[in-house]
């Protein structure tokens, strides 16, 4: 909702209760209760409300935390107090909902989106630890196996429902994300598993060199003993065998 809409709405909000907003030119304020007044309007209005409603699977109506300022605007500010950095689209979709006061989250189908991304985000995190531990044949690697913040907006843009092409509660057009299971890994993390792919096909060729040289070396020893023996041929050789 931009601020021309939100204006509107809170001066419906004042209609409703019968109360008149401060500050607003008495003209446009009559022609507004007129219109608002109309069972036309009325009616429009209640189909939107019932579209609203069933849009979101039972969720109730949709309900955010901006007040009359634009999620842009929301964007902008929590850039700021990020020492001017950007944040990602999932700390702004929950500012979005979470409500000043309580600091729950009001709105039903943001919490299950919130929820979702935290579990995938959990879910996937966990994984490349896994992988990560696997691969890590030192066990001295310190790489971290958090999220990207690319990767993070993906896994939102994947559980947010999309209406349109726009992607409801964040106020943009969907990137057209793949589903979660066709995701590639986080790019940072591909690199680290090719690394860990080189260093595991060095180890695999110093093994198998030192493999050759132990077998050159009992074929030596073969050869040694049985020119011994044909030329010592009544003489007693004890051959230790290894275990």
């Amino acid at each position: 909702m931009d601020s021309y809409s939100g204006q509107i709405y809170e001066w419906k909000q004042k209609w409703l209760a019968d109360k008149v907003p401060k500050w607003i030119n008495m003209t446009t304020w009559e022609e507004l209760c007129v219109h608002w007044d109309k069972d036309s309007t009325k009616q429009v209005s209640n189909t939107n409300s019932a579209n609203r409603k069933s849009d979101r699977g039972g969720k109730g109506m949709y309900k955010h935390n901006l007040g009359a300022q634009s999620i842009p605007t929301l964007a902008d500010k929590m850039a700021q107090e990020n020492e001017g950095e950007p944040v990602g689209d999932f700390p702004l979709y929950k500012r979005i909902h979470t409500n000043k006061t309580t600091g729950q989250i009001d709105d039903g189908l943001a919490q299950e989106v919130v929820s979702l991304v935290d579990s995938m985000t959990q879910d996937e995190e966990a994984r490349l630890s896994q992988i990560q531990a696997d691969l890590d044949l030192d066990a001295t690697s310190t790489e971290s196996t958090a999220l990207s913040q690319v990767r993070i907006n993906e896994l939102l843009e994947s559980a947010i429902p999309k209406k349109k092409g726009r992607l409801v509660g964040l106020g943009r057009r969907s990137k057209s994300v793949p589903p979660t299971s066709q995701v590639p890994v986080d790019p940072t993390l591909m690199d680290q598993l090719k690394d860990k792919d080189e260093r595991i096909r060095q180890l695999e060729e110093k093994m198998a060199a030192q493999e050759r040289a132990r077998e050159a070396d009992r074929r030596r020893s073969e050869k040694m003993m049985a020119a011994f023996m044909r030329q010592f041929p009544d003489q007693n050789f004890d051959v230790d065998e290894d275990e």
